[in-house]
């Protein structure tokens, strides 16, 4: 999830993008950056910052656009707005 954001952030591809090239050339059945949005980015966050302080010699980076969402308030699904926009349980 966290490598789908950076590329996001970095501006290599658009989130529907990733997630499109994520469920048809992976399989997977939802995008990481769907997955992301549906689990809480405040969730994610936490998560991430969560290794990045316990295991800093493995590299992980807590992506900027992740910090700025959250701490916009825009934490997905459960507040209808993070890297998509929401309607409930659905994409809006």
């Amino acid at each position: 999830m966290i490598e789908a954001v950076l590329l996001v952030e970095r501006g290599v591809a658009s989130a529907p993008d990733v997630d499109v090239a994520m469920k048809l050339g992976a399989g997977h059945p939802m995008g990481p950056i769907h997955l992301a949005d549906y689990i809480g980015l405040d969730t994610i966050l936490s998560i991430v910052e969560g290794w990045a302080e316990t295991h800093p010699q493995d590299g992980f980076v807590v992506p900027k656009s992740l910090k700025e969402l959250v701490g916009a308030g825009k934490l997905g699904r459960k507040s209808g707005e993070g890297f998509y926009k929401w309607d409930g349980d659905k994409l809006a």
